[in-house]
């Protein structure tokens, strides 16, 4: 095949994961879209996404095998790693041979008994801000040097396909769970106005005055009173 040939083809795929990517129902799907492409267009045998919380704390959010799973726990328990170096600094971390890479000895003597000897880490970012790090795609091999210059190459189209696609399925599910939560604190007025004969006004603070007094998220106190008709305690 030639250069042009590549090209076309790498171009074909990319389009064709843009489509899966739009029309994945959530984020779940959409990050198991991306590590399904990693493993058929670059020289990884495992791939997997750690993405931020809405807490700020990373999470593993997509393996293709168990043995990722483990390189992670590794490093989100410890704090230490090119996974989270990649997600601090924002920063492609490449790893030729855990057997030989000194950066962190402890990490990739465990990681190489797992039977990983090469990993690309790049970081899933929108935006110039360090607060808009999404996460980090984790490829690896058990082969040493495992990864080209075009490897990199295509790993960091992925990673930007990635970054704005589980923005934007993060921003649709933020708007589904506002617009649900509207309905059920609407709810939960309907029934204070009618048990209580006041108006919209009075019935939503009194749901914020039980949502404060106990520490409780409106929509929670709103779903309570919907399904027990009372309010909590």
């Amino acid at each position: 095949m030639t250069e042009q040939e590549l090209t076309a083809a790498s171009a074909d795929a990319f389009a064709q994961l843009a489509i899966e990517l739009h029309d994945a129902p959530g984020v779940e799907e959409t990050i198991d879209a991306v590590v399904q492409f990693a493993l058929q267009a670059l020289s990884c045998t495992y791939a997997g996404v750690a993405l931020y919380t809405r807490g700020g704390s990373p999470e593993i959010a997509a393996v293709t095998d168990p043995v990722v799973a483990g390189v992670y726990d590794l490093q989100l328990r410890s704090e230490v790693g090119p996974l989270v170096t990649a997600l601090r600094d924002r920063t492609t971390i490449l790893i030729r041979d855990t057997e030989t890479d000194g950066r962190w000895p402890e990490w990739t003597s465990k990681v190489a008994a797992l039977g990983v000897r090469s990993s690309l880490d790049v970081p899933l970012a929108t935006g110039d801000a360090a607060r808009q790090t999404v996460g980090v795609l984790g490829l690896y091999s058990p082969t040493p040097d495992a990864f080209t210059e075009d490897d990199e190459a295509i790993a960091h189209i992925l990673a930007r396909h990635a970054s704005v696609a589980v923005a934007s399925a993060r921003h649709e599910e933020t708007m589904a769970q506002a617009v649900d939560a509207r309905k059920l604190v609407g709810q939960a007025m309907g029934i204070l106005m009618e048990r209580f004969d006041v108006d919209g006004d009075r019935a939503f603070a009194i749901l914020k005055r039980y949502s404060q007094d106990t520490n409780t998220k409106l929509r929670d106190v709103a779903q309570q009173l919907i399904d027990t008709r009372k309010l909590p305690h």
